[in-house]
């Protein structure tokens, strides 16, 4: 074993006290970027809602659409697991608030081609892979950011609390946008998105981070000396390993819920809004009740595992909308938990100065491989129907709660089962 990862070892974590699914918010810090993230996360739901639209305007060809939804996840798919490598190396706070305004010059600049006429498909391109060059650093960032602002007894809290904001403005976002354009059009809603970016940008400004024991130095090495460290605990290799097994089939929600409506139930655009709304209400909830959980335990990733596959079996083969509604509440509240428990586990049991690389591996599997799913989910959907290709993403779930329940590697001395 290498004697640097041998002598390293994970903060301190508190198994015990009370619950309190919010109680990360009594961080000041995390209080300051918890305001910035609900103005950021709904400005974005919002330009993404209308970027879809504006396409369709633009060429009425859904497979223009596909084209420059995936174009955001390619630089993920290539690049994502060297973004931890410049997490670990410089100062977080510094670093996001570059993102930030990487991310609003980016949104002005398409609200300003909007306004002008100039908006293209080739320019929604050109920013959606900019973008995802950007979210490459921008997302391990975020993720090893938060560790700095709470406690570690309240890193499951502020993972769960990020996971109500998030999933609440899948709701809130796409209803937004949806008003402002069939009121005033497409353009508000980039404003909105770029105007957005000064809450957030100016939280970090403000915030000061909680200080620390000692200094983090990231360890030398590159991705390949994260995957060695990851290997080495089972804390670290299992949660990647599981969403590597669940992202790809699993998180497929945009290939098949238009599907599921249009096809299915023969439904409209409404159904389609009303299907994606109940499965955010669900993931709201499982955010919050991970949030009353101190420390993800192997159980806890297993039992979230299989509910979700129980929930995907669910919504297989229920008879009608109103039963699929329920169904994907609660495959919506086990998936979005199962999610948040691995990412604690993570930021709980990675080295400070791994923690940049480590969050990059797991956006990398949950993020990163989106087109790879997309493309998969499309084929089966295309020769069995989205019922078969909820089945199999059920059938991924399983497998990853098989192999959780089923290890058997000594884990390591600063673990918890």
């Amino acid at each position: 074993m290498d004697p640097h990862i041998s002598a390293m070892r994970p903060e301190p974590v508190a198994t015990s006290g009370r619950a309190n699914a919010v109680r990360a918010l009594r961080s000041r810090p995390f209080r300051w970027y918890f305001a910035g993230q609900i103005a950021s996360a709904s400005g974005s739901f919002v330009q993404s809602t209308a970027i879809g639209w504006l396409v369709l305007q633009l060429t009425g060809s859904p497979a223009s659409l596909g084209v420059v939804l995936a174009a955001g996840g390619v630089p993920p798919l290539l690049l994502g697991p060297w973004g931890g490598v410049i997490a670990d190396r410089v100062d977080l706070r510094r670093l996001l608030i570059g993102t930030q305004i990487a991310f609003g010059l980016l949104a002005a600049l398409l609200w300003l081609a909007a306004a002008t006429g100039h908006a293209g498909v080739a320019l929604v391109v050109a920013i959606t892979v900019v973008s995802g060059i950007v979210q490459i650093v921008d997302a391990p960032a975020r993720q090893s950011f938060v560790a700095q602002l709470v406690p570690p007894a309240d890193l499951a809290s502020a993972a769960a609390v990020n996971g109500i904001v998030q999933n609440s403005a899948r709701v809130v976002g796409p209803a937004l946008a949806g008003v402002l354009i069939a009121t005033i059009g497409t353009t508000p809603c980039f404003a909105v998105n770029a105007i957005s970016y000064l809450a957030v940008i100016a939280a970090l400004v403000l915030i000061r981070p909680l200080p620390t024991t000692a200094p983090v130095t990231a360890h030398p090495g590159g991705v390949a000396a994260a995957l060695r460290y990851a290997r080495t605990r089972q804390q670290l290799w299992l949660p990647l390993t599981m969403m590597a097994l669940v992202g790809v089939l699993a998180f497929n929600f945009p290939v098949i819920l238009p599907v599921f409506a249009e096809h299915t139930f023969h439904g409209t655009g409404g159904t389609y809004g009303l299907l994606s709304a109940m499965l955010s209400i669900g993931s709201v909830a499982g955010s919050f009740a991970v949030g009353l959980i101190r420390h993800p335990r192997r159980l806890y990733l297993v039992a979230a595992a299989a509910a979700f596959a129980a929930g995907l079996t669910l919504t297989a083969v229920v008879p009608n909308l109103i039963t699929a509604c329920i169904a994907l509440a609660v495959t919506g509240c086990a998936a979005f938990g199962f999610v948040t428990l691995a990412s604690t586990a993570l930021q709980l049991h990675a080295d400070p100065a791994y923690r940049g690389r480590i969050m990059a591996l797991w956006v990398f599997v949950f993020l990163g491989t989106t087109p790879i799913g997309s493309i998969l989910t499309g084929w089966i959907i295309d020769t069995s129907g989205p019922r078969a290709a909820l089945l199999t993403g059920a059938a991924a779930c399983l497998i990853a709660a098989a192999v959780a329940a089923r290890v058997h590697t000594p884990p390591h001395p600063d673990d918890v089962p």
